[in-house]
């Protein structure tokens, strides 16, 4: 029998590391919810695609692209980005436009109408902003409340920078309390068409929900960060993977200085690489998910793999007089929120 997705929003995933400390507050302002994307090469300078460098606030990347298609004239689907940015925060990333052979308006911040952008760099480009292509993202996050003099915050700051954090796909891929899920779960059992999830939006809240299950096995076993046989292991800051014939000590070894990861299963269409115990992993979630797992298959979704654990890069706290601040970067798809559940307790994480 499936297992039930509808309860009480969030889910009670279980943490890593005993769980939060105290209450506490984060973007309380989008100001206090900064977003930096990063990719690993610059425009050309010269091609038929204009890439903007852009400052937004309080908007979602979607409606912003939205927003510059109609301004310079050209179909949504000559607008391109990288990655989809937090609405209630301060985020700067690319967007590509598709303009051969003409300029986009000088005034083009001014005609985007009542929206807090900023306009930080222009530059062409031979090839349009694909999704996906950005390295990580920076982040700098601002708390507050009775968290910031835990006595106890600093040591669980630390390790987390040195054992990592949980790679669960965070609350804001589910929608407001988990509607977003309740969507999926009712459109792929009556067969998913793209026409009525055109961003694939509702595949992806399905495939996550899925994968944070299984990494909720898993934490609550105590093996989501320990190669066990069988396990598809991926090697830290690369998509390199490969099978753990056994479970090998120097495997451990190299697990326990964040060198390499094991890695859970985004439902879909293909064959599993896993075997012996973490495959009796994934065919637990496939008995318990019967219904969305069948749909995602349905829906011709390809299966693919997502690290168990992230690491936190370039990790730095400080303190003022009224909160502290958390600086790290994050690979791509990996969600801050992911991090802040280990601190504080809050309704939209815990």
């Amino acid at each position: 029998m499936d297992k039930a997705i509808d309860a009480p929003w969030p889910p009670r995933w279980p943490c890593a590391h005993g769980g939060p400390l105290a209450a506490g507050e984060y973007r309380a302002t989008p100001e206090e919810f900064v977003v930096e994307e990063r990719l690993d090469f610059a425009p050309e300078g010269h091609g038929e695609h204009l890439w903007l460098w852009i400052e937004k606030r309080d908007l979602t990347t979607l409606e912003l692209a939205r927003r510059l298609a109609r301004v310079c004239g050209v179909t949504h689907r000559e607008v391109g980005f990288s990655g989809m940015k937090d609405r209630v925060a301060v985020t700067r990333q690319w967007l590509s436009v598709h303009l051969p052979g003409r300029e986009a308006p000088e005034d083009i911040v001014a005609r985007l109408g009542d929206t807090p952008v900023r306009l930080l760099e222009r530059h062409r480009h031979p090839r349009k902003l694909k999704r996906g292509v950005h390295r990580a993202n920076r982040f700098v996050l601002r708390l507050r409340g009775a968290i910031v003099d835990h006595s106890d915050f600093d040591q669980r700051w630390q390790i987390l920078c040195e054992r990592g954090v949980p790679n669960y796909f965070g609350p804001q891929r589910f929608g407001p309390d988990g509607r977003n899920l309740l969507r999926a779960r009712d459109m792929l059992a009556r067969g998913w068409r793209k026409r009525d999830d055109r961003e694939g939006m509702m595949l992806s809240a399905a495939r996550s929900y899925l994968f944070n299950e299984l990494l909720a096995m898993r934490l609550a076993a105590g093996d989501w960060a320990t190669p066990l046989e069988g396990d598809v292991l991926m090697l830290e800051g690369s998509a390199s993977q490969f099978v753990a014939d056994q479970r090998d000590e120097t495997l451990v070894e190299r697990a326990g200085r964040l060198d390499l990861h094991p890695t859970g299963v985004l439902w879909g269409t293909g064959r599993s690489l896993a075997r012996g115990e973490a495959a009796r992993y994934e065919q637990r979630l496939e008995d318990e998910q019967a219904a969305l797992c069948e749909g995602l298959e349905r829906a011709g979704v390809r299966l693919a793999r997502r690290a168990l654990r992230v690491v936190l890069g370039v990790p730095a706290l400080t303190r003022d007089e009224q909160g502290l601040t958390l600086r790290f970067e994050l690979p791509r798809g990996a969600f801050a929120t992911a991090v802040l559940r280990e601190l504080i307790a809050h309704p939209t994480l815990n």
